[in-house]
């Protein structure tokens, strides 16, 4: 079993720094690739930023040089620094898990959170 959980969501002002976090609870020790897609209202899920089991990161390039991702391998939980935000960036933030890896292009997407919202304005 599986779970992921996000946290860190809400409103912030243009240029501000949220920091969004999900937990991954599993019975067993997991080497996945992580990352974080987001979907605004009218508009479909895109990817932000994945983080591969070795370290590997990537990023959307709407977001390079003003978000983090960050992980913590003992403890399951991956992180997403956000700063410089702006209102273009607001939408629910989903946590996504899986085998494979995203700098590869092979990550496959076995499990999601339920999302937090994050309202630039």
């Amino acid at each position: 079993q599986v779970q992921l959980v996000e946290s860190g969501g809400g409103s912030v002002q243009p240029g501000g720094s949220p920091t969004l976090s999900c937990k991954v609870s599993s019975t067993t020790k997991l080497t996945f690739c992580m990352g974080w897609f987001r979907q605004a209202p009218g508009k479909e899920r895109e990817p932000v930023a994945a983080i591969d089991s070795d370290g590997t990161t990537t990023y959307a390039d709407s977001v390079k040089g003003r978000f983090t991702i960050t992980r913590d391998t003992v403890e399951n939980t991956v992180d997403l620094l956000m700063d410089r935000v702006v209102v273009e960036d607001t939408a629910t933030y989903i946590c996504a898990a899986g085998e494979g890896s995203a700098s590869k292009k092979n990550w496959i997407l076995h499990y999601w959170g339920r999302g937090t919202q994050v309202t630039v304005s």
